[in-house]
């Protein structure tokens, strides 16, 4: 399966260069960089020849915000430089706001996966050890970093049961690709699990890095700051398909005790705002589909999030959250949301009973009574009302919790990363 991999990816190597360049058109490339993932002549190696390269690679930017403390940590050490590549238009703008005041820190886009890039891009630039973040299995560069005995390693490794099964369709190719690696650190015990089956060595599981992710609150602002401050309302996040109903209701129950109670809704789909506008007036509420560029009107109840990227802006400001695709069973078998960015901006989370994807999270989140499960909306119109009744007061008891589980993260996190470091391939 390699071999065929290896060579259809050669193969078809035209057709993802006009890919590349049709993606420009929808502004989902950088006009000016998009030529890094295609051409090795656009390859801009900045590296010293006598200092150490650990190259870092996450495909967007929640799995690059991740890393970010470890790649800062890692710097306080001397003579080390960094490589770190991302895929993503917005990855590639987060990598070039956090790391521009460091002249030792590089970021390129990473080149596609066929054979005669990577094994440019990696021989050009040489790196002494190559960190691949979450599920980033891209079989040329891991071959060739393994043939050039660059030790690999996968961090904040994940394996579904799902993408488990597809693996075992290639059990010998699976084995081939994994055991490649000389360290996995898991997000999950599931995944270490999976990897143990495969009979792999130097597998580790501390808990999700994510929660070491760097969160400039400061950077986080909106126009509507102080109506947000003011105004006693609570926030439904990644709202899917049929969780609107239940929003409503929740919303409807709790006007019986908050009369002023505003509830501010963000369909992970956005082409549904308008049906769930639709719904609220048929309940008769006052409604606003909140464009980017808008501000929430005073007389409003529901306001409904017409736009992306939004989720900070109200996770910094809300008491209280309902993360979704979490109440629709059928996503029994994959659903809910990473709830990590709402806890470490201090919210109190609430989900429904299927969190397939991130049942450990929320398990680390219930322990330290920062989330938790509810089945129907009456019963999380009464834990708001709760959080609501005193909702200026922030509790302090989230924001701790957090610290101390981030800073644990990484201290484990940064032992084994710096063990792994001070290895070398024999």
């Amino acid at each position: 399966m390699i071999s065929i991999y290896r060579f259809l990816t050669t193969i078809i190597y035209p057709l993802l260069v006009i890919f590349i360049i049709l993606r420009i058109f929808f502004n989902k490339e950088d006009s000016s960089r998009y030529k890094e993932k295609i051409f090795f002549s656009h390859f801009k190696v900045s590296r010293k020849t006598n200092t150490k390269l650990i190259w870092f690679h996450a495909a967007s930017i929640g799995e690059l915000r991740s890393i970010i403390p470890i790649i800062k940590e890692l710097n306080k050490n001397d003579n080390t430089e960094f490589l770190v590549t991302t895929i993503t238009l917005s990855s590639s703008n987060l990598a070039i706001e956090e790391f521009k005041k460091f002249e030792n820190i590089y970021h390129r886009f990473l080149p596609l996966d066929v054979n005669f890039l990577i094994k440019r891009f990696i021989r050009l630039w040489k790196p002494d050890k190559i960190f691949l973040v979450d599920s980033e299995i891209w079989p040329n560069l891991i071959i060739e970093a393994n043939s050039l005995k660059i030790p690999l390693a996968l961090i904040n490794a994940r394996l579904t049961s799902k993408s488990f099964k597809k693996w075992m369709k290639f059990p010998k190719t699976a084995k081939v690709i994994f055991s490649k690696f000389n360290l996995f650190i898991c997000s999950n015990s599931e995944t270490k699990n999976y990897l143990e089956k495969l009979n792999l060595k130097n597998i580790f599981f501390i808990g999700n890095i994510k929660f070491i992710s760097d969160l400039d609150e400061k950077k986080i602002e909106t126009s509507d700051k102080d109506f947000l401050l003011k105004r006693r309302f609570w926030f439904a996040a990644s709202i899917h398909k049929d969780e609107d109903i239940f929003c409503l209701q929740t919303h409807i129950n709790l006007k019986k005790k908050l009369k002023d109670i505003v509830t501010i809704i963000a369909p992970r789909h956005i082409d549904r705002s308008k049906q769930i506008r639709y719904l609220s007036e048929k309940l008769q509420l006052e409604t606003q589909i909140l464009d980017k560029n808008d501000n929430i009107l005073q007389n409003k109840e529901i306001i409904i999030i017409n736009h992306f990227g939004a989720l900070k802006k109200y996770f910094k400001y809300a008491k209280s959250v309902f993360i979704g695709k979490s109440m629709v069973r059928k996503l029994i078998s994959d659903g809910g949301q990473n709830p990590i960015e709402a806890a470490k901006l201090n919210c109190k989370v609430y989900h429904g009973p299927y969190v397939y994807n991130f049942e450990e999270i929320y398990e680390i989140l219930k322990k330290n009574n920062i989330s938790k499960e509810i089945h129907n909306s009456k019963e999380l119109s009464d834990n708001l009302i709760t959080d609501l009744e005193n909702f200026y007061v922030q509790d302090k008891n989230i924001s701790n919790s957090i610290k101390m589980l981030s800073e644990k993260t990484l201290i484990e996190t940064m032992k084994i990363v710096g063990d792994f470091i001070n290895y070398d391939v024999k």
